[in-house]
């Protein structure tokens, strides 16, 4: 069915509005903390958006570990599997989520974008060519002094607001809808604790980026942690005694290729990237994460550390290096391959709202990759944001109105299966 002009209007305020009142609940995921979830703030949206839900009439739970999981049963004589449409409530640890304050920018004009809390800072095409896009559009930025958190509340608000539809207009045939918010997916555990008896036989995540984006391939990623253990000695004494493990870490940094690295690589190049380096003269520790779309490629980064490793050892008698690799999601691209009809929907859901798809394979993860490999074919469906994790993080108002017809639309397509 066709969305009407009462539809659309009431999908561009309730959108809006949901947006602009999620941003303001600080959700930074802790990867130190230990816990699930890593951050209690993260209860603070959940349980407001268990409110929202319950005020809707869905049923909805939130349990203990922060996961909330609602159900809108089937309109009547739709026989279709029930979906999942799902999102993340934490925001990047990377940049502060304290104190957001989103400011509307009207009527784009195409040039510099400046932030009422630090003007100094300037979002303009030269940082991201896709502002050009949207002149005459109204652009939405944080402050300038917290990164915005369009990653992932613009997903959750199209989400909320499809919901919100869904129980208005109930002319709208849809399969049996399951709604899941996870927590601290930015720190790769999404899917940590999450109950796939809640969910659906298929889903989607709306977690991507620019309008029109839909993903049905991620990165295959690892994790590792290269712990150096040396020996002290006084500095003036300590010619051919001292072993010096935040030195030798620094050597063994600089000795991976240069050009494997974030900043020098794009599409489809892997990587491995340095997060954090600590330590002195007796321990040090380098975390990375590694990332390429190949698992085979990404064994091969493995091999080389454990290789410099050997290497370092034999070089500083003494020395003790300490290499952890753990798996963190698989690109699931090989699951998506056996049911293509998952995101041949969603493409074609795109195309209903007047939007040309655009298919990327993600330089990221998400919650969709793991869900993929438990049994759930998850592609990923734009939220609309960009330069996510950072002061200039940005969204155009009409990205979350698209991503609700675009939920709305996938909806009707399987209703009709």
């Amino acid at each position: 069915m066709k969305l009407t002009a009462e539809m659309l209007e009431f999908i561009k305020k309730d959108a809006l509005e949901r947006f602009l009142r999620y941003v303001k609940i600080n959700t930074t995921s802790n990867e130190e903390s230990g816990t699930n979830p890593s951050s209690k703030n993260q209860f603070e949206l959940t349980n407001l958006l268990k409110d929202e839900l319950r005020s809707l009439g869905v049923d909805v739970v939130v349990d203990e570990f922060c996961y909330l999981y609602a159900t809108l049963p089937a309109s009547d004589g739709v026989k279709a599997p029930p979906i999942s449409f799902i999102a993340h409530i934490d925001t990047s640890p990377a940049v502060s989520g304290e104190n957001v304050k989103p400011v509307i920018h009207r009527n784009y004009n195409g040039g510099e974008i400046r932030f009422p809390d630090d003007p100094g800072l300037v979002l303009s095409p030269k940082d991201s060519p896709e502002l050009l896009e949207f002149i005459g559009q109204d652009i939405i930025t944080a402050s300038g002094t917290t990164l915005l958190g369009a990653d992932d509340k613009a997903g959750i608000a199209a989400i909320m607001t499809m919901a919100a539809v869904f129980k208005k207009f109930s002319q709208l045939k849809h399969p049996e809808i399951r709604i899941c918010f996870t927590p601290d997916e930015e720190i790769g555990a999404g899917t940590a604790k999450i109950d796939i008896s809640k969910l659906g036989k298929i889903g989607y995540t709306f977690d991507g980026g620019m309008i029109g984006e839909i993903e049905n391939e991620c990165f295959d990623a690892m994790g590792a942690k290269i712990k150096f253990t040396g020996l002290n000695v006084h500095p003036g004494y300590a010619k051919n005694k001292m072993i010096n493990a935040a030195g030798i870490a620094a050597r063994f940094y600089a000795m991976l290729p240069e050009y494997e690295t974030p900043e020098r690589t794009e599409v489809r190049e892997g990587f491995f990237h340095l997060l954090k380096i600590s330590g002195d003269e007796s321990e040090a520790v380098l975390q990375f994460i590694i990332r390429d779309f190949e698992h085979a490629r990404n064994e091969k980064r493995a091999e080389l550390l454990n290789s410099l490793k050997d290497f370092f050892e034999k070089k500083y008698p003494g020395l003790k290096i300490d290499v952890e690799i753990k798996e963190q999601y698989r690109n699931f691209k090989e699951v998506l391959d056996k049911t293509p009809e998952v995101t041949d929907f969603a493409i074609k859901a795109i195309e209903m709202a007047g939007i040309k798809p655009i298919r990327r394979a993600i330089r990221g993860g998400t919650d969709g990759a793991r869900l993929s490999f438990m049994g759930i074919p998850t592609p990923n469906v734009f939220a609309g944001g960009l330069l996510f994790h950072s002061k200039k993080e940005w969204i155009p108002v009409v990205a979350f109105e698209k991503a609700v017809e675009v939920g709305i639309n996938i909806c009707s397509l399987w209703a009709e299966k």
